[in-house]
This record gives C-alpha cells, structure tokens and sequence, in this order.
C-alpha cells in the first residue's frame, strides 16, 4: 500500500512566545494518539513554529485505514440468560445496541467466566476522509494558557486565524475552523514579503519559505541566534554572556533572526553587573557582552526579526529604550543605598508573607533560629556569622531595587551588605541563601549559606503543610517541591550529617501558634514528602528498586541513607547477592514480624542449626563495628559470608516445629538474623 505525506499549517497573529513549544508537543501528542486510535500507522511526525504559525508534518500514512475485525465483549452469560434460557434485559439490550438480533450473539471463554460477544468486520474508510474530521479537531485541542475569541465567531484560539494549510499527498484536507476554510496558500514574513505563496508539501514549504524570509525550524532559528551573537560579541572586543534560556524566548519571537549591536553609557556599570544583565534580558531580551575577565563591557546585542538596511536606526531606537531603563536601575541603587540593611529589618514587620503564618519578619526570626542549630551542630565557628546571615538576609525585599527587579533578591543584599562593611561570608551567604533556584542548579558554596538556605526552606515547608497548603497534582504555588529537593541536595552535597526527623521537629515547634493541623501528623506529611522527593532524586542514578530498599530500612540521616544505596548498589553485583536476597526474603516470609525471644543453643536439634548460629556470631560484632562506622560495603560483604550457613539451615531444618519451644528458638534466630540486615536494607523490596 501507498504511503503518504500529510502536511499542516496554523497560520496567525504573533503568539506569544511562552506558549509554542507546549502547543507544539500537543499537536504532536494528539496526533500520534489519533492515527493509532483511527488504525493508521505513520513513519515519522514533526512540529515546527514561528510567532505566526504552528507546523505539523506526518510521513509515511496510508491512504486507506485498513480493514478491522471489531469485537466487543458484553455481558457474562450468567446475566444474559435466565434459568429458561431465555434472553434477559442485559443480552437484548447489548444486541440492539450492537444493531443485531439477540441469536447473533456469541459467546467466549474467558478467565473470569463466559461473556457474549460480537465480532464485526469493519471496511477501511479513505485516509483522506478521517484527516477531514481529525484535523479540526486537532486545531481546537492545542491548549493555550490564554486563548481569545475574534470577530462574530465562536472558536478559541491563542490568537486569530489567518489561514490554514491542509494538505495530504498534495491536495487539500477540506474543513473549516471558525470562518477559516483550509487550503493550500501560506503567507510570507510580516514584514518583508507578507504575500501569499501556494504549498505543494513540505519540501516545497521549506523552500517558498526561505524565499519569503521565514525559518520555520526553531532549532535552525537558534542556531543562528547563537552564531550571530557570538560573531557580533567578538566583532566588539569581548564575548558573549551565554544564555540558553534567553535564545530559547528570542528564538520563538522571531521568524528571520539577525543580530545587531548596541552600547549604553559606562557610568551605568557602577550598578551591580546582574541588576544590568537583568534588566536588559527581562525587559528587552538583549545578550549581554563580557570581557575576558567575566566583567560586564557597555555593550548589548539584540535579535531583530527583520533585516535592516540601516542598523543604526534599531541600534539608536534600542539604546534610548535601554538608556531609561538603566537610569532607573541607578537611581534605585543610589537611593536604596540610603537605608542601612539592619533599618529595613524593622520592615519586615509590616510585610505579610503569608497571611496564616505572619510576616517576613516573623519567618526570619524562626529560620534564624534553625539556621544557629545547624550551625551549632555542623559547624560552630561560624554561628555568629550564620545568625547575622539569616537577620540580614531578607532585608533587601523593601528596598526599591528588588521592588523593581525581584529577580535580583538576594543578590542586592549582599551587594548592600558589602557597600556597608559586612564581613564578606556573611554578603555571600545573604546571595546563596536562595540557591538552588532550580531542580539541578547551583547550590550555596559557603556553610553559611547552606545554613541559612536549608533553614528558610525548611519553615517554607513545614509552614505550608502546618497551615494546610499542601501541594496537589501539578500546583505547587509556594514552590514545596523545589524547596524540598533544594534541601536534599544541599544535605547530600554539604555531607551534613544530621537527623532529619529531628530537624523538622524543631521547625515545626518554633510554628506552634501557627499550625492549623495536628504537630504529629503535619510531622508525618513533611517526612513523606521528603521521602518521595530523595526516592525521585536518588532514582535517577540507582536502581529504583536499591533506592526503595535502603530508604525502607530508614529515612533519617540522609547522608548515611545514600551511603546505604551506593554500598547496595556494588553489592548487587557480588556473586552471593541474588541467593542471598532470596534468603533473606525467604527469612522474611517465614518469620512475619518475628519474635523477641532469645536464642538458646541447648534447644538446636540438627548441626545445621548450631553451625548458623555460631555464623551469625562470627559476623555480628563485625557488622556492627562496620555499620556504626558507615562502612555499608564492608558490613554486606560480611554478612554474605552467612550465604553457606542459611542454605544448609534451610535445606535440613524445618522450621515449623512441631514442638513450640523448638519452633519458637528457630524463629529467634532467624528474626535475629534478619534484624541485622534489615539495618542496611529491606532485602525483600529488591528484585
């Protein structure tokens, strides 16, 4: 059978640029769903985008659905038919729903019994046809965070429809969207060829594309924006400040790319390198240029999306917009200066940061609080330095520089606090007390600012559960999620050696007059939060199975937790683990919860018995010694020693007894046994 092209294109006003790489995967996703829930296979499917349209093509299709025997099952026979015999509501009902007399039902043999069926053959319908009735459809499935209504029609999309390309070896899918009839006629770039141009398929697209200034592949776009700013960058003397997720956003506000440079005033970098880079990649999407120091030059590259017959027209235009942006940054910086850091503490009274759980204020004294025990703990030569941290650090959210640019929180404080003669660990850990900023990113350098970091995270949390903002699904407004796995990675990166079950106690005691919930079972949600958070993080380097098995055996020490997982990870490849395993949860199913009772060696009836017995002794001092010291390789390698000892107790001892007494010493020395490497592991969690 002959297979086929199909081609498609939304074409539209500017949508915004946040919104097309999620439309996108949807066009993708929905199609794919459809062609195999309409029998059609495909060889491959492929999206592109600009501002002004969305792009799908699909290969390899045939153009006729194959033919299909459909069966459906309907109900048991037991309900289809009465003692008589005699049809019941249930069959009549699933036949005249099938279009069929009640004698043309069949019957099938089945695990749970025997149900009646029926089995009808279906011709494949054209290709052509199902594309007609799918790809409206489609059109009106692609979710938009924001989607409008135009003219006297009733449709949504995330902005208006111009025209619409549909075609299937060529010729025209026929249907409509809104006033919108599809057709065979895309259009040029906006501004430098905004004319119409016939499509014959996507090849042909691509080409007709390129002669009317549109790139509708995102990733050819980008490569370009990253070759142009770089040349333009070194055209100026220095290099350019790399920026994915900048080429990301500029890549989809474009359809031809071009780089143009522009410069601003040396005065403004007395203004604090990232408020600049702020301002002008949040406000204007320009790159930054450095030198080869990493320094901030006076310079700026902007992406435009037309080719300019004279640059200097856009440079001049983009120089005055910057010009006033850069003058305000200043004058906030200059008149911020005129606080001292402490002064805006008191502020902070008067700043709700949650309206259940008080001020900023309030939440800084309780994190500082935490932030001295972790320091008092792990490292006490820099408590001092950790209190005044935590005091200061959120004093910049008052000062009008972070009022304009909140993106610079932080970052303004130690900017501030160095500006005023504070120590500069205690500036640094003002900055890093929001890292990370994101899942993977970069983690506070100084113990201070883990400190500070791991405390102020840690209220976030507790706080929210305590007073029942709880994250559901994928809404997570207080960003719980990052801040826990922030924590995770700082413990884990730190090597911070501390419980955390004891860590959250004391959060949650210092939010006593706050909760809303029960302490315990607030406690309760916040450590299985944690749980699942460290078993997601820790599963993307370790078996899911090794991960479950360790944290099953405790979930305190985090650290000790991923010793655990690495030692059972190497140990999975030791000759005696996969028997052992099968030991161990071979003890596991026999002995249940198993007994306290103790061990007495008079009670052995076989030689099997005393040779584990004296086994386990060998080792279990060793163990011990090993697991105290963390040594979790070492304390397995000992404990599959026991491998020879287990196996010959279980090949001549039963352990079921009939005497109670012998039965019950069997089960102690097992359970014992058992005791020791559930320590380590729960062995009866891996394969």
């Amino acid at each position: 059978m002959s297979t086929k092209e199909l081609f498609f294109e939304i074409g539209c006003e500017e949508i915004p640029a946040g919104f097309i790489p999620r439309a996108t995967a949807e066009m993708e996703a929905f199609i794919i769903k459809e062609l195999a829930l309409a029998r059609l296979s495909f060889s491959e499917v492929k999206t592109m985008a600009t501002p002004r349209r969305l792009v799908l093509v699909v290969t390899g299709i045939p153009s006729v659905q194959p033919d299909a025997e459909i069966t459906t099952t309907g109900p048991s026979v037991k309900a289809a038919y009465d003692a008589s015999g005699n049809p019941t509501k249930a069959a009549e009902g699933f036949a005249r729903g099938q279009g069929i007399a009640v004698s043309e039902l069949q019957t099938i043999t089945t695990e749970k019994g025997e149900y009646l069926f029926v089995s009808k053959h279906e011709n494949g319908r054209p290709t052509f046809q199902i594309l007609s009735e799918l790809l409206p459809a489609l059109v009106a499935a692609i979710p938009f965070k924001k989607s409008m209504r135009w003219g006297d029609g009733d449709v949504r999309f995330a902005r208006p429809i111009h025209w619409i390309v549909a075609l299937f070896d060529g010729t025209v899918v026929p249907f409509s969207f809104g006033t919108i009839e599809s057709g065979k006629v895309s259009r040029g770039h906006r501004f430098m060829a905004n004319t119409p141009f016939p499509v014959n398929g996507f090849a042909h697209y691509l080409e007709e594309c390129e002669r009317h200034f549109v790139i509708p592949d995102a990733e050819k776009r980008k490569e370009i924006i990253r070759r142009e700013t770089h040349r333009v960058a070194v055209a100026s003397g220095g290099h350019l400040l790399p920026d994915e997720e900048l080429v990301e956003q500029v890549a989809y506000l474009v359809e031809y790319p071009s780089a143009v440079r522009g410069t601003f005033s040396e005065e403004f970098l007395k203004v604090p390198k990232e408020v600049l880079i702020t301002s002008m990649r949040t406000n204007q999407r320009y790159f930054s240029i450095v030198d080869a120091n990493g320094g901030l030059m006076p310079g700026f590259i902007t992406i435009n999306n037309t080719l300019t017959e004279d640059p200097s027209v856009v440079v001049k235009g983009n120089e005055r917009v910057l010009r006033a942006r850069l003058s305000d940054a200043r004058f906030f910086f200059e008149e911020d200066q005129k606080v001292r850091l402490d002064e805006r503490v008191e502020s902070l009274k008067k700043v709700v940061y949650q309206q259940k759980l008080g001020t900023s204020y309030e939440k800084m004294e309780r994190f500082r609080i935490i932030a001295e025990g972790l320091a008092e703990k792990l490292n006490p030569a820099v408590k001092a330095q950790t209190a005044r941290a935590a005091w200061l650090c959120k004093a910049d959210l008052v000062s009008g520089m972070v009022g304009e640019f909140p993106e610079v929180q932080g970052i303004m404080g130690r900017e501030y606090a160095l500006l005023e003669g504070e120590h500069a660990d205690i500036a640094t850990a003002i900055a890093e007390h929001y890292l990370p900023t994101q899942a993977g990113g970069e983690l506070p350098a100084s113990d201070i600012g883990a400190f500070v970091s791991i405390a102020d995270k840690l209220d976030t949390i507790c706080g929210c559960f305590g007073v029942g903002l709880i994250p559901t699904g994928a809404a997570d407004p207080y960003a719980l999620r990052r801040a826990t796995i922030g924590i995770i990675a700082i413990i884990l990166d730190k090597g911070c050696r501390l419980s955390l079950n004891t860590l959250i106690d004391n959060a949650l005691s210092l939010l006593s007059t706050k909760l809303t919930r029960p302490n315990a079972e607030v406690a309760g949600d916040v450590r299985e939060f944690f749980r699942a958070r460290f078993v997601n993080l820790l599963g993307s380097s370790f078996a899911t199975g090794t991960v479950d098995a360790a944290v099953s055996a405790g979930f305190d020490d985090l650290v000790e937790v991923k010793a655990r997982i690495a030692a059972l990870a190497e140990f999975e490849n030791h000759a005696d683990f996969e028997p052992l395993t099968v030991a161990f949860k071979r003890i596991g199913n026999i002995i249940k919860n198993g007994t306290d009772a103790p061990v007495d060696p008079a009670l052995f009836e076989d030689t099997a018995e005393q040779a584990l017995y004296d086994a386990f002794q060998s080792v279990k001092i060793s163990v011990a010694t090993r697991v105290a010291a963390g040594s979790w390789l070492d304390a397995l390698t000992e404990i599959a020693t026991l491998r020879g000892p287990v196996d010959l107790f279980f090949d001549r001892v039963m352990v079921m007894a009939e005497d109670q007494r012998v039965k019950t010493n069997r089960l102690a020395l097992l359970t014992a046994i058992a005791r020791m490497f559930s320590k380590i592991a729960d062995f009866s969690r891996l394969a």
